[in-house]
């Protein structure tokens, strides 16, 4: 950074300088978002992989004879490749590139999804699930930091918001390909078969991702901290006018300027300690107030309202139609209404809505209230703790520690995954519906105390100017 402001030929307000490039229309913006788009295949992969569980365990559960433990297992299996993936793709994406790492987890997709369609017993069945989990965590930490180190400061939230647009998207889709196929044939097809069809059919995605990687360029960061500033500075002339790249790989240079070996232990530094706590309980929290719990389990939850399968199927088909659209809210309005007060308000109404969704169970009532409950539920969570636990995450950390940092945050939060798809079954038979969901409204509740009292605001920042604010 600038110091002596009368030497210094680049603009100072960073923010406002791309929001006038990318306003005077320069073919530029177009580079940029193709690059997010490719980068939220990766999320919508993530959805795909995730969710597709949700229309195959009822039916894994009759075909292998599971207990709720073995279905609690089943459905989260893949969370421990999660956490491997998670855990080692930030040292990995240091060493050989975001590009590379990326395009191995579309690999690891691939591969899950022929082994789970065609595993010949339960067991080999769940090392290819964790084998896609793998896929999972890369994606889940290295989308959204790529797509942050590629993204002008005035437009970086709604760019990151994008990814969880991948994510909601490909959670919607695989609902619609569960629907149909659970549709095809009667239900013993579906015991016997139609389940491996609903795992199958990652492949087209998967093949799709790894070929437009491709096509996108490798992140400017990245480059620059490989000491490769020549190749870093085209990347960062294509996106913004060259003034303002030069201006932006001083920045990182500066950044970098430390020239000591990065480790975990330097996460232990005081000027690292408040965005790693941020990160991890912002992790944590966007996944054990409940989010996994419905979307692993929607049409078991509303069959236990007295529906049938194949209205269960189209409600859960509606949770992710309302998912989608309210993921809209946050890419409208992360620029401008800011990270804090979008968090703030989507997670008093998930608060808000838990509570009536276990009063529901807890007075017996069927019909419409839990369906509608749970759809503001997911709608709360579509416009806040969905995408904005990625875009801070992916902003709050140095370039020098981010993809550790990330690694370490996207491990809580795979864990935390892990911990509420392996117990809500347990919870479901043993406290009951009511008291499960009021126990996600405590939590939201801690949540939103803690997102009150120690989360910062980032909008309009460079990842720099961040950095050195925190």
């Amino acid at each position: 950074m600038c110091d002596d402001q009368s030497k210094c030929t680049y603009p100072n307000d960073f923010s406002k300088s791309f929001k006038i490039t990318l306003m005077q229309g320069t073919s530029n913006s177009s580079i940029i978002y193709k690059a997010t788009l490719v980068a939220s295949v990766g999320g919508l992969l993530f959805g795909y992989d995730t969710a597709v569980i949700s229309g195959a365990i009822g039916f894994m559960r009759t075909y292998y004879h599971l207990s709720d433990l073995m279905t609690g297992w089943v459905a989260s299996c893949a969370l421990l490749g999660c956490i491997i993936g998670a855990m080692y793709s930030g040292a990995l994406s240091d060493r050989i590139g975001r590009k590379k790492v990326l395009m191995l987890s579309g690999l690891l997709f691939t591969i899950s999804s022929v082994g789970t369609s065609l595993a010949p017993n339960l067991w080999i069945f769940v090392v290819f699930r964790i084998i896609g989990g793998m896929g999972i965590g890369i994606a889940s930490m290295l989308s959204p930091m790529y797509i942050s180190e590629m993204a002008p400061a005035a437009i970086r939230g709604r760019l990151i918001s994008i990814f969880q647009l991948g994510i909601v998207t490909g959670i919607l889709v695989i609902y619609f390909v569960n629907a149909y196929i659970a549709g095809i044939h009667d239900e013993s097809w579906n015991v016997s078969t139609g389940w491996r069809w609903m795992f199958g059919s990652g492949i087209i995605p998967s093949i799709i991702f790894i070929l437009l990687l491709l096509t996108v360029p490798e992140s400017p960061r990245w480059l620059a901290g490989q000491k490769r500033e020549t190749e870093a500075l085209v990347i960062l002339e294509t996106i913004n006018d060259s003034v303002t790249a030069q201006w932006e790989l001083d920045s990182i240079r500066e950044s970098l300027k430390d020239e000591r070996p990065f480790s975990f232990s330097t996460l232990k530094e005081p000027k690292l300690k408040r965005a790693l706590v941020i990160g991890i309980f912002l992790a944590i929290f966007s996944q054990i107030t409940g989010i996994n719990a419905i979307m692993y389990y929607a049409p078991e939850i509303f069959k236990s309202t007295g529906v049938g399968s194949d209205s269960a199927f189209m409600q859960t088909v509606l949770v992710g139609i309302i998912n989608v659209a309210f993921t809209f809210v946050a890419i409208n309005y992360v620029d401008t209404w800011g990270r804090k007060k979008l968090l703030l308000l989507g997670i008093s109404g998930m608060a808000i809505c838990l509570f009536i969704v276990g009063f529901a169970f807890f007075n017996e009532q069927k019909g419409y209230l839990i369906l509608i409950a749970i759809l503001g539920y997911i709608a709360c969570f579509a416009m806040s703790l969905g995408p904005l636990a990625f875009v801070v995450i992916a902003e709050i950390f140095p370039t020098k520690a981010r993809a550790t940092a990330m690694s370490v945050a996207t491990f809580f939060l795979w864990s935390a995954v892990f911990l509420v798809s392996q117990t809500f079954p347990v919870l479901i038979g043993t406290i009951g519906n009511a008291y499960t969901f009021w126990l996600y409204m405590g939590i939201a509740v801690i949540a939103l105390l803690f997102i009150w009292r120690v989360v910062p605001e980032t909008k309009g920042k460079s990842l720099e100017e961040i950095e050195n604010s925190l």
